[in-house]
C-alpha cells in the first residue's frame, strides 16, 4: 500500500511502526473471509481492509478522529485472524493498538461511552474491586430487562450467580516442586479471573507442582493491562505492566526463572507483545527479557512429562480462543495435551471464529457479540461433547453464560488427570448446580 507520510511524520516512531504496517498491505482482501465482524455485519468498513484504509486516512492526514472512523475502529474485536490469514504478514494488531491510542487522545466520546469505560478500567483489573461489582451486578440482575441500555444489561447479565472466595493460592509465595526440581517458574495470577473463577490458578499449580515445576507467584505482579491497551489507554497499562515487569525482574535477579507460565491467552498474547510496547522506555530491556521467556501454560506444559492417560471415554469440544490461535499462534498444544492425558478431542465448525467476548467487547458491543456468541455454541453443542475446554476465562464466561454443558480450562482436565480433583464444574453439572465454581 502506498503510504504518503512526512518527513517529520515518520520522525515519530509510532507513526513509522504504522506507516511499516500500512506498506505490507497488498490490498488482497484475504483477511474478510476471516473476520467475524465482516461475516456478521457485511460492511466493507468493518473488515481489516476497510480499518486499514480509514486509519491510513486518519494518521496521513494527522486529522482528529470522526465518530465513523471510531465507530468501526470500535468494532474490532482484536481477534487477529486477519493475522493468520494474511498471506503479506501485516500486523494488524500493532496498527490497530496505535489507532485506539490515537483516538483516545484525539476523540472526546458522548459522556455515556466515556463513563462505562471509565468504569471498567477502574474496575475490572482490581480483583476486589471486580468482586464486588459483581455482587452488586448478582444484586440487580432480576432487573436487567428493564434497562434500556444494552450495554449496562449485558454488565448485569454477566454477573455469576456464586462469587467465588479468594484463593490463598493467588497471593505472593512459593511453592515447591514435587520430587526434583526441573524449572523455576512464575505464574501470573491476573486480575478478573481471580475474581471470576479460582480453580483455574489451583489447577495450574497442582499440575505444574506435580510435573516438577517450582511455581512462584511475584510481589507485586498482577493485572497485565490489556484491558486498558486495548481502550487506547497507553499511559494506565503501560504502568501496570510496568509492575510486572518489574516483580518479575526481581525473581529474575533473585533465584532465576526458566518461564513466566500464563494460563489466560488474552493476557499472554499482551505480556509477550511486552518487548514492543516498551521499545522505546527505559524497561526496554526488561520487557523484552519478560516477552521471550513468557509461555502459555501449553507451552510449557509440551516440555515437560505430561504422562499419557487412559481413555477417559469422554468427549471435549475444544474451543480454540483468538488470543491463543491467532495471537499467539498456539494451535494444537492444548489438543495434543488433552489426548494424551487421554481425552476425545473434537472442534467445531468454523473454530477460527471468535466466540464474542474478546477482552470487554461483549460489555461494549453486546449486540454483535451475542450473535457472535450464538453461533460458536450452536457449533460447539453440535458435536455433542460431555465436556467444553477453552484456555481463556473470558471465552469461557462468553461461552458457558449460553450452554449447559460444562465449560473447564484446559489445565483443570489435564490437572484431573493427572491426579488432581474433578474440575467443579464437571460435579456441578452432574448434580445439577449452577453458577460460578466455589473454591474446594
Amino acid at each position: 500500500m502506498k503510504t504518503e507520510f512526512t518527513a517529520e511524520q515518520l520522525e515519530d516512531p509510532k507513526i513509522a511502526r504504522s506507516n511499516e504496517i500500512l506498506r505490507s498491505c497488498v490490498h488482497c482482501g484475504f483477511c474478510t473471509a476471516t473476520c467475524p465482524t465482516y461475516q456478521v455485519l457485511g460492511d466493507e468498513l468493518d473488515s481489516p481492509r476497510g480499518r486499514i484504509y480509514l486509519i491510513k486516512d486518519m494518521l496521513e492526514n494527522d486529522r482528529d478522529p470522526d465518530a465513523k472512523t471510531v465507530k468501526h475502529i470500535d468494532r474490532c474485536l482484536s481477534c487477529l485472524a486477519c493475522m493468520t490469514t494474511c498471506p503479506s504478514g501485516v500486523h494488524y494488531m500493532h496498527l490497530v493498538d496505535q489507532a485506539r491510542e490515537y483516538i483516545e487522545e484525539r476523540y472526546k466520546r458522548p459522556m455515556g461511552d466515556r463513563a462505562l469505560r471509565w468504569i471498567l478500567a477502574r474496575i475490572l483489573p482490581y480483583p476486589m474491586r471486580f468482586r464486588v461489582a459483581l455482587l452488586g451486578a448478582k444484586i440487580g440482575r432480576p432487573f436487567a430487562r428493564l434497562i434500556p441500555d444494552a450495554r449496562l444489561r449485558a454488565m448485569l447479565e454477566m454477573a455469576p450467580a456464586q462469587v467465588p472466595p479468594v484463593s490463598r493460592n493467588d497471593d505472593p509465595q512459593t511453592f515447591p516442586a514435587q520430587g526434583e526440581r526441573k524449572k523455576r517458574v512464575a505464574l501470573m495470577t491476573g486480575c478478573a479471573q481471580k475474581a471470576l473463577n479460582t480453580d483455574i490458578n489451583d489447577a495450574t499449580i497442582r499440575l505444574l507442582t506435580r510435573l516438577g515445576c517450582e511455581v512462584v507467584v511475584a510481589e507485586g505482579a498482577g493485572c497485565c493491562g490489556a484491558l486498558t491497551h486495548h481502550m487506547g489507554k497507553t499511559e494506565e497499562s503501560h504502568a501496570t505492566a510496568a509492575k510486572n515487569i518489574k516483580a518479575w525482574a526481581r525473581e529474575m535477579d533473585g533465584e532465576g526463572l526458566d518461564a513466566i507460565v500464563i494460563n489466560t491467552s488474552g493476557c499472554g498474547t499482551t505480556v509477550k507483545d511486552y518487548g514492543h510496547m516498551f521499545r522505546l522506555e527505559s524497561l526496554a530491556g526488561d520487557a523484552a527479557w519478560v516477552s521471550d521467556i513468557a509461555m502459555d501454560v501449553s507451552e510449557l506444559l509440551m516440555q515437560l512429562d505430561l504422562p499419557d492417560g487412559a481413555d477417559k471415554e469422554m468427549v471435549i469440544a475444544y474451543h480454540a480462543a483468538c488470543s491463543l490461535q491467532h495471537g499467539q499462534q498456539i494451535k494444537t498444544y492444548p489438543k495434543d495435551l488433552l489426548k494424551r492425558a487421554g481425552f476425545s478431542v473434537v472442534e467445531p465448525a468454523d473454530s477460527h471464529l471468535c466466540c464474542g467476548s474478546a477482552g470487554t467487547y461483549n460489555l461494549m458491543q453486546p449486540e454483535i457479540s451475542k450473535k457472535l456468541k450464538d453461533r460458536k455454541i450452536r457449533t460447539l453443542e453440535a458435536k455433542q461433547p460431555d465436556v467444553i475446554a477453552a484456555g481463556n476465562i473470558g471465552c469461557m464466561m462468553q461461552i458457558g453464560s449460553g450452554t449447559g454443558t460444562p465449560v473447564v480450562h484446559t489445565v483443570e482436565l489435564l490437572d484431573w488427570a493427572t491426579g488432581g480433583p474433578k474440575p467443579p464444574a464437571m460435579e456441578r453439572a452432574a448434580t445439577g448446580m449452577s453458577g460460578v465454581p466455589i473454591l474446594r
